[in-house]
């Protein structure tokens, strides 16, 4: 019995294994190329300027909500939006929901639109959609109607169930019909028109559609309209979407008057690299979303599009300079989480646990301030943090188990104004790191603060220096008071300086063994009634380093705290 259970398991396994290797075959490739090589955009090295941006976070970010935002959400992210500096912003589908409809009429009416700003709104190619969709448009001052219907092979197939000819019927008269109620609607109104799916359908289908409907639209100088070319789907990868766009704008008629715009969606993980080898290859505007919100894998994410120009010197003319109050706003807004990773904007994203990394980011921001830099080239930190927001003692240097010494020195001299020797910081990052791993957790900077005053200031057991008294004869002689765990001793002994001499004096009363290696001073504050702080490195008689801290309005008397402690820091051993 257990034997024949064993081997109907393994011979369950088996079908598995053989049932996933074969999966594959499912699966072909749902793009179609060009008819010719189109390939121009491959010559080009970055992207020049800033697209014509529009935020279809109200509309295509709103439908993948699990629970869709309120009336007065979407008024609050239609603000946020507009602060964030978009000229256009698709609010809706008014046709689809009374709460769609009330905000476009909520829009309008209490006339929250800016002169500068332009609204637009989508509809599907069907008669009674887009008669609401201008009912709803009612008053508008600027607005673009954004027509669409469905183009590609497997939707005609599977679920439209018609011809090449009877698809292409439908865009034209949808956008006739565009034509038409605008000049009958109360309004100042565009057009756009997307073949939805644009890339499972044929090229040179997908262009048939469109010039038919500029034929019908007949665009101008003055009276532009925009053809949308969204990857509904991603099939490809972004070098063939690019070939795509290129065929389309070097083939399209009324192209001077036409602005092409893409609406990249992200399911290959491929949404910012569609936009941007799609606007090398002619593209003049992108739909997507703040942080990539959309449908299933969501929109193409304009702030990674937007920073990635502005990280190469190029004006994204977005503003994302507060970047944290626009992650919460957007997370209050939505009830998303923005991944602590998503470029730009996450938690994580400008952070350096790792010890070469965290000596690399020190370093060069030294180098920056010693050399007066115009331009950024920080190792490891593709823009400033601080432009989007961002702090350097907070979001930038952070210390675990993984850190060294470069990041942990940061930290004190940024925050607290301490300079620690290389060899000092070298062991101050070991105690830091010995106290993460063993708690499992980060150090905030007032920790790492605390735990160096613990470690190395101003520690006066088993030895208190609690007087100390000068007298200059053939160089130095200190007589020093030392309490000892509770008992008073006086120690005397000549040297070759103040520190020297006290150093002398304990080695030769108390037989203690080690050499004076190290010795670095500086201010704490820039006033005249500012404290010192002094670090002393020994080494005893086994080549062990041990150091110490003090700190006092008198350098000399910071000095000798600095000794003492190095000193209880060695016997402690």
């Amino acid at each position: 019995m257990h034997c024949h259970k064993i081997k109907q398991c393994c011979q369950s396994q088996k079908e598995k294994e053989i049932r996933n290797m074969n999966n594959v075959n499912k699966y072909t490739r749902q793009y179609f190329m060009p008819p010719v090589n189109a390939m121009n955009w491959a010559k080009k090295e970055y992207i020049e300027k800033a697209p014509i941006w529009c935020s279809v976070d109200l509309r295509d970010g709103n439908q993948a909500l699990i629970v869709p935002m309120s009336l007065d959400q979407k008024i609050d992210f239609f603000k946020l939006l507009v602060k964030v500096g978009f000229k256009e912003i698709e609010v809706g589908f008014p046709a689809a929901s009374d709460t769609e409809y009330q905000f476009l009429r909520a829009l309008i009416e209490k006339n929250l639109i800016p002169d500068d700003v332009t609204i637009q709104v989508l509809t599907q190619a069907r008669e009674h959609i887009i008669r609401k969709t201008f009912d709803a448009l009612k008053g508008a001052k600027k607005a673009v109607v954004h027509v669409y219907n469905s183009t590609s092979y497997a939707q005609r197939e599977q679920v439209f169930k018609k011809s090449k000819e009877e698809i292409l019927n439908i865009a034209v008269e949808g956008a006739a019909l565009l034509k038409k109620l605008a000049a009958e609607t109360e309004g100042n109104f565009s057009f756009e028109y997307s073949p939805e799916s644009f890339t499972g359908t044929e090229v040179e289908y997908s262009l048939e559609v469109c010039n038919a409907v500029l034929e019908v639209w007949q665009p101008t100088p003055d009276n532009k309209v925009i053809i949308n070319l969204p990857s509904t789907v991603q099939h490809s990868m972004p070098h063939i979407y690019a070939s795509q766009i290129e065929y389309m704008c070097d083939n399209m008629k009324y192209r001077e008057n036409v602005i092409v715009s893409l609406h990249p969606h992200n399911d290959r993980g491929c949404g910012v690299s569609d936009a941007e080898l799609g606007i090398l290859a002619g593209a003049d505007r992108i739909e997507g979303t703040l942080f990539g919100n959309g449908e299933r894998t969501g929109n193409v994410d304009i702030v990674t599009l937007a920073m990635n120009m502005y990280s190469q010197g190029v004006d994204p003319e977005l503003d994302f300079s507060n970047m944290p109050a626009i992650c919460d706003a957007y997370e209050e807004f939505t009830g998303m989480k923005i991944d602590m990773r998503s470029p730009y904007s996450g938690a994580l994203v400008f952070a350096a646990f790792s010890g070469s990394h965290q000596d690399a980011i020190a370093k060069g921001m030294k180098y920056r301030e010693d050399h007066d830099c115009d331009q950024w080239t920080v190792p490891y930190l593709p823009i400033d943090p601080t432009d989007v927001g961002r702090l350097y003692e907070a979001d930038v240097i952070r210390i675990n188990s993984q850190s060294g010494k470069g990041g942990i020195g940061y930290i004190l001299e940024q925050n607290f104004g301490l300079n620690l020797p290389a060899k000092m910081r070298e062991a101050m990052g070991y105690a830091a790191k010995s106290v993460s791993d063993e708690q499992h957790k980060e150090l905030m900077p007032e920790e790492i603060f605390q735990l160096f005053k613990d470690k190395f200031e101003d520690i006066a057991t088993p030895y208190d220096i609690t007087e100390v008294h000068f007298k200059q004869h053939n160089g130095i002689i200190a007589e020093v008071v030392v309490d000892v765990n509770g008992e008073s001793r006086t120690a005397i002994a000549a040297g070759n300086g103040r520190l020297n001499a006290v150093s002398n004096a304990l080695k030769k009363q108390f037989r203690l063994e080690y050499d004076l290696i190290t010795y670095q001073e500086h201010a704490l504050e820039q006033s005249s009634s500012s404290k010192a702080i002094a670090y002393v490195g020994i080494r005893n008689k086994d080549g062990i380093l041990f150091w110490g801290a003090g700190v006092d309005q008198d350098i000399i008397q910071a000095s000798i705290h600095a000794l003492v402690t190095a000193i209880n820091n060695m016997v402690a051993e």
